[in-house]
């Protein structure tokens, strides 16, 4: 659906005015590599894609909020003096949430506004739905308030909504990768610190197809405290072979070598390997990706979800065959899980000549394997938060 036909649901919602609406858009995005390495003090490579969420807005007299969304059916009317009063549980309370935290930073919204959301990223596969509603929510209401947009702010205050208002607690790189991305680039993040920098993700023939399993991730919560205790405990272990050691990250594959006789418990050891492994690739991909060699960044692709499989424990039977189905078309570079794990969605880099014939067959063996239907999104990576149409 194209901007103007969205325009025209916008009209057919809230009816006519003589102020015109404007259009802002937030992609969703996908980590590339970089996964369970975060809390780790680790880098992430995330990227914004090319679809995510379209907001339609326009100022109205009699302040009120009024919410919709062209996707669901849920919707709010919501006085100005009232912001943040109730949690619905409905995806209103996305937006709703990133206003309190507007107002808390000096920035209240105290007029009325019409605001229509239509998504493209699909519910639950695990691509940031919900903070791009949020950026694109605070955005949008910063730019209507003649304020400054700040990105980075913008970020911190959608993660701040979703933990506080929402009640989910996420980590910052889905806002951050939503606010700050770049067409054609990638995004080197510590997650800790904020720094950051764009790095060259030039595709060229290939494209990014991310593939939803559609099994259902009920295990994560669990198994991701499970895990950041385990490498809570490495830590520590490896503190008597390096006493200044603050993140497990920190170490270099050869420092680990030399310092891992430490951890005799097997499993503590296999969870700081792919630690301190996995941060070294996504540095080793930065360098492929600004050298446009998209052969070793398949290749590190692969060794991540190798390492996420078989050292962290965190794929599962249908993530392993998604992934291996999709290693089996020749066109494809490198495919790997994403996100948290025991379910959700796979990357693969894909050259355009072999996307209908991956489509076709990693899709039907998958089906054949698992009895699941997979989804799959043909992408390029694409802008971060925008006023679309502004001069």
């Amino acid at each position: 659906m194209n901007t103007e036909q969205i325009k025209q649901m916008f009209m057919e919602k809230f009816g006519p005015s003589d102020i015109e609406p404007r259009v802002f858009h937030a992609p969703g995005r996908v980590n590339l590599i970089g996964e369970h390495i975060d809390y780790n003090g680790g880098y992430v490579l995330p990227a914004a894609l090319e679809f995510g969420t379209t907001l339609v807005i326009r100022e109205r007299a009699d302040g009120l909020i009024s919410l919709a969304s062209s996707n669901l059916p849920e919707e709010a009317q919501i006085k100005v003096d009232e912001i943040g009063l109730n949690r619905t549980g409905a995806w209103t309370d996305y937006p709703v949430g990133v206003m309190v935290e507007l107002a808390q930073r000096g920035y209240p919204v105290s007029r009325g506004f019409e605001l229509l959301y239509h998504g493209e990223i699909p519910n639950g596969a695990g691509l940031s739905s919900s903070a791009s509603i949020e950026v694109v929510t605070g955005y949008a209401l910063l730019s209507m308030g003649g304020y400054e947009r700040d990105t980075v702010e913008i970020a911190l205050l959608s993660q701040a909504a979703e933990n506080n208002f929402v009640g989910v607690n996420c980590g910052i790189m889905d806002q951050f990768a939503v606010a700050n991305g770049k067409r054609d680039h990638a995004i080197l993040l510590m997650c800790d610190t904020l720094e950051y920098k764009h790095v060259p993700f030039q595709t060229g023939s290939y494209k990014l197809v991310i593939g939803n399993t559609n099994k259902r991730r009920g295990l994560v919560d669990s198994k991701y405290n499970e895990r950041r205790e385990q490498c809570t405990q490495a830590l520590e272990r490896l503190r008597s072979c390096k006493a200044d050691l603050n993140y497990l990250a920190e170490l270099t594959p050869s420092q680990f070598e030399d310092f891992k006789s430490a951890l005799t418990d097997e499993t503590v050891r296999n969870r700081a390997q792919h630690v301190i492994e996995e941060n070294a690739r996504v540095l080793a991909s930065v360098e492929a990706l600004t050298a446009n060699d998209l052969q070793e960044f398949g290749r590190l692709m692969n060794l991540s979800h190798d390492s996420l499989r078989d050292l962290y424990e965190v794929s599962c039977e249908e993530l392993d065959v998604m992934v291996e189905e999709a290693r089996r078309i020749p066109g494809t570079l490198g495919a790997r899980m994403t996100g948290a794990g025991f379910g959700g969605c796979t990357v693969s880099l894909v050259h355009e000549d072999d996307v209908e014939r991956f489509v076709a067959e990693v899709g039907e063996r998958y089906t054949a394997r698992t009895g699941l239907e997979g989804e799959f999104y043909v992408c390029g990576v694409g802008e971060g938060v925008e006023e679309l149409g502004a001069n």
